[in-house]
């Protein structure tokens, strides 16, 4: 089969399916200086990663159960999906004509056959045959990628066994998925996958099968912004008791907009193309300034690694390939791969920008999945739209307040300061108490001189998917600031508040929104014999940030607004006095002051990490004190 780029973009009449990229994206072959200076970015990059991997790579013929797998330097098991990488390692072959990864390439494969391969098909996600299998989509777009464009590189006997193993799994696919048989993720993903594999095999029923979840993806965006919902088991009949649907930002973005893009630019499906246009650019307001996605109040958001989620596959597709439609869209793409490098270290991604200082270990799984749309860039990069990071992103220029209706979340911007307040209520897993910011909790606050301040975190950490997921190194402490007290040993926070409620006005160049809190414990249970309800008051100007806590009601157990702010150990720390203190930041000077004095909790001083978003933090709290039902709490950057 001739080498082709199967993704047809065309808008002439009669144009094959078998031509380049052109048409929709504009497609010009002679990229600006700075679209090359992306190019160049993802191509260092993206050989950074490989060889990154190759190190970890275990050779040991002896050993079957290990050979040829990618050795995780923070799990104790290997990921199965880990065969990914076929698709990175088999490009950067061919681009280089380097022996070290062909051979990369063929020892995963060689390792997922001897040790995750099933009978019908699949890949398993760990070596347990009874283990999850829909990542077997993952796995077969990623071999079918591999072998359409890079395919020429294998000997005749490899190309034609992996030929064969893709078949395996195309069918696999094709009998097992239905779009609402589990996460929105794996049936939208197979919109793409089962397309390009059905092209690479000539298997029309593959096609025809993914025509039909394109058509039935089309009813899964919210009816306000547009956002793709899914994301909770069988959630397409299931609402939050606000009548929510369940979203990821991270999944989205990472991997089911990326599958529906892709199809949706191929087969020249308008329809699918209006309704992703919506949904990126809804989904674009989420961008921080510096690149991150902030999936703060995200129902999976026990995955948000700042840059992104854990084990999904990057949002550079579906934005650089739509980058014609709007241009801020390339600018995302660019952002996001700068904060990839930036959490990169010796060859591996980290999960989140403080990693490495705190001592933690990456997990391997970031790495093989996002080196996959790098080289997918990479290999329809002479058919892309221009790429470059001019165009300003929706959060680094937003002024006021927006309020998102199928989210209940509520985004804030004013002069250098960029907030996210939460009452979205919808839930993953209802047997977990990790809770995403909610309960009109402070998701992220921001300022564009000095970069993050505040950042939610799960409300407890849970291995809510133990293989893919780290444990929590040392104590773990929320970082979702709050209001929390304990009666009887018992937590209290608004966190659990899930029917909580916020209102926001702009008045006189200052914002307001207003949360009205409960305090509860994780089953929901309002504490009693102390305060319950408090109002939250989240003012903010160009000058500074204002918490003001309140309550009418008689507080009877020591009580505290917890305030984390994120920060390395080696940012200094001054207490000014013992109700002020500053930390010193490379672009500024943050000074906090209170109405009463400013403690830090448990740890004398120290710094907590935390997994989510993978940042260390100074965890600072302030007591009501006696006889008061107010305090405030002042943040300045200078």
């Amino acid at each position: 089969m001739k080498r082709r780029n199967f993704i047809q973009l065309s808008t002439l009449a009669g144009v094959g399916m078998s031509l380049p990229i052109a048409g929709l994206l504009n497609a010009c072959s002679n990229h600006s200086e700075h679209s090359l200076e992306f190019k160049n970015l993802i191509s260092s990059l993206l050989k950074d990663w490989c060889d990154g991997m190759l190190k970890v790579q275990i050779n040991n013929p002896s050993n079957l159960e290990e050979h040829g797998a990618l050795d995780c330097p923070s799990c104790d098991h290997i990921h199965g999906r880990c065969m990914d990488a076929v698709y990175p390692f088999l490009y950067m072959a061919d681009k280089t004509g380097e022996e070290k990864y062909l051979e990369g390439a063929k020892l995963v494969m060689t390792w997922a056959e001897n040790n995750v391969s099933q009978e019908n098909g699949a890949w398993t996600v760990i070596r347990n045959p009874k283990s999850w299998k829909g990542i077997t989509v993952f796995g077969a777009i990623a071999l079918a990628e591999a072998l359409h464009y890079h395919g020429h590189v294998l000997d005749k006997e490899t190309r034609l066994a992996w030929t064969k193993r893709l078949e395996k799994a195309g069918q696999y696919i094709y009998d097992t998925f239905t779009i609402d048989f589990t996460n929105i993720n794996y049936p939208g993903t197979a919109v793409y996958g089962l397309n390009l594999i059905g092209d690479v095999l000539n298997r029309e029923d593959f096609k025809a099968k993914s025509k039909t979840l394109a058509s039935e993806v089309k009813a899964y965006f919210t009816p306000n912004e547009g956002l793709l919902f899914g994301e909770c088991k069988k959630s397409s009949s299931k609402l939050s008791e606000k009548g929510l649907h369940g979203v990821d930002l991270g999944y989205n973005v990472e991997e089911t907009l990326n599958s529906l893009v892709m199809y949706a630019l191929k087969e020249k499906d308008e329809e699918l193309l209006q309704i992703v246009t919506k949904s990126l650019n809804s989904h674009l307001e989420f961008m921080l300034p510096d690149g991150a996605w902030d999936n703060s109040w995200g129902n999976r958001m026990y995955k948000w690694s700042y840059w992104g989620s854990r084990t999904c596959d990057g949002s550079q597709p579906a934005f650089a390939m739509m980058a014609h439609i709007n241009s801020a869209f390339g600018t995302a793409a660019v952002k996001n791969t700068e904060l990839l490098k930036a959490c990169t270290s010796d060859g591996l991604i980290h999960g989140g920008p403080h990693f490495v200082e705190a001592g933690v270990p990456p997990c391997v799984h970031h790495t093989f999945t996002h080196a996959k749309p790098l080289a997918s860039l990479l290999d329809h990069w002479e058919h892309l739209p221009e790429i470059n990071k001019n165009s300003s992103l929706p959060r680094t220029t937003a002024d006021g307040i927006k309020h998102f209706k199928d989210l209940d979340v509520y985004l804030f911007a004013r002069g250098d300061w960029r907030g996210t307040v939460s009452a979205y209520d919808a839930e993953y897993h209802y047997k977990y108490d990790y809770r995403q910011a909610s309960g009109g909790a402070l998701g992220v606050l921001y300022h564009n001189k000095v970069g993050l301040l505040c950042a939610a975190s799960m409300a407890k950490y849970h291995l809510v998917e133990k293989n893919n997921q780290q444990p929590q190194p040392g104590k773990d402490i929320c970082l979702t600031p709050r209001i929390e007290t304990f009666k009887n040993g018992v937590w209290y926070t608004n966190l659990y508040d899930l029917p909580a409620t916020v209102s926001s006005k702009d008045e006189s160049g200052i914002i307001k929104l207003l949360a009205d809190v409960k305090l509860k414990n994780v089953d929901r249970d309002v504490v009693e014999g102390t305060a319950s309800a408090f109002d939250i008051a989240y003012k903010c100007s160009a000058n500074k940030t204002e918490i003001k806590v309140s309550t009418k009601q008689e507080i009877k157990e020591q009580t505290a607004f917890v305030l984390p702010i994120i920060s390395p150990s080696k940012e200094e720390v001054i207490n000014i006095s013992e109700n002020e203190i500053t930390i010193q930041k490379p672009e500024g000077l943050v000074t906090i002051k209170a109405t009463a004095p400013i403690k830090t909790k448990e740890l004398a001083g120290k710094r907590t990490f935390n997994m989510v978003p993978g940042v260390e933090a100074l965890p600072l709290e302030v007591f009501f004190e006696e006889g008061q039902g107010e305090l405030s709490i002042d943040i300045f950057v200078s």
